[in-house]
């Protein structure tokens, strides 16, 4: 009898676009798969921010959980939710094909723009910080919730449109509410944006990991995203957490640009290097470096501070 791959997901529309994503992948590849849903604490508790919650392991810890003891054998996320440093006993063995890097303005007025007296809602720091800094006109409200929620409370004129990424509205079929896509230069996106994560237990056998990874990892979003999240890794970037970045591949060089923001937006820092496709955890690192040294660590230590107190 083959084994069923058993697909631990949280439970919301996206999420489940997510795990059906990778379940065609595993079946394509000639595996048994079956879904299974589990509730989150970043699900359960809508009414609090996630840097109020505590934004290490907010959408991943009971997942985690059924990872360690054998319910699931693989856990799908939203790579961008995966924090910076996995708990230990735990490791991504793939990232799918990225989608759309870039945040979207979702509305059903279509002449709304960044330009405009807004109240745009949005539950990220990295978005209200990098509105701060670019367009302190722009109000911003706390929405939280599955994205159809999101858009309901919209409608209900809690604001004026929404702040998202673009790979969210466009799996959920928003694509007739975006109204703006955002430069890359001054929204660039959280490490991991439009790409799908999975991470199973440490333990798993070897040859069932390579199957898997066979099955549904992208190699060129596999090698972005290492240097993204290398990057994030020396930040310890927690959702909570203002920083940014962004790899591209072109032949066997790899760019990665990426900062930090004040939570009052005042101070912004980006900056971009260059290397070798085939070491994308240094290239995460000497950015990481470069960011502390134009003076990222200080903006850092503040925005631990504040959030902290």
């Amino acid at each position: 009898m083959r084994q069923v791959v058993k697909i631990g997901t949280r439970g919301s529309k996206l999420a489940l676009w997510q795990a059906y994503h990778v379940e065609e992948l595993l079946q394509k590849a000639g595996l048994q798969t079956e879904i299974v849903i589990i509730d989150t604490k970043g699900d359960q508790i809508l009414d609090v921010s996630i840097a109020k919650i505590g934004s290490k392991g907010v959408f991943t810890q009971e997942l985690e959980d059924q990872l360690l003891d054998g319910r699931i054998d693989i856990a799908v996320h939203s790579a961008k939710d995966m924090q910076s440093n996995l708990p230990e006993g735990f490791e991504i063995i793939a990232f799918t094909e990225r989608e759309k890097e870039n945040d979207v303005l979702v509305s059903h007025s279509k002449s709304i723009s960044l330009k405009d007296e807004l109240v745009l809602g949005t539950s990220s720091t990295r978005r209200v910080s990098t509105l701060k800094h670019f367009y302190p006109h722009v109000k911003t409200v706390e929405v939280r919730g599955n994205l159809q929620t999101r858009i309901r409370k919209m409608e209900e004129g809690l604001c004026d449109a929404l702040l998202l990424a673009y790979a969210g509205a466009h799996r959920m079929e928003y694509d007739h509410l975006i109204v703006g896509e955002l430069d890359l230069d001054e929204f660039t996106p959280a490490v991991g944006q439009g790409s799908v994560a999975i991470e199973v237990a440490s333990k798993m056998s070897g040859d069932l990991k390579a199957k898997i990874s066979s099955a549904c990892n992208h190699q060129e979003t596999s090698l972005r995203l290492r240097a993204e999240r290398a990057y994030l890794r020396v930040l310890e970037g927690g959702c909570s957490i203002p920083v940014f970045a962004l790899a591209n591949l072109s032949q066997n060089q790899l760019s990665l640009k990426g900062g930090i923001v004040s939570l009052d937006g005042k101070n912004r820092i980006s900056i971009r290097v260059e290397g070798d496709a085939a070491e994308p955890e240094k290239l995460g690192q000497e950015l990481a470096d470069r960011v502390f040294a134009a003076g990222g660590k200080a903006i850092l230590d503040q925005i631990k501070t504040t959030l902290n107190k």
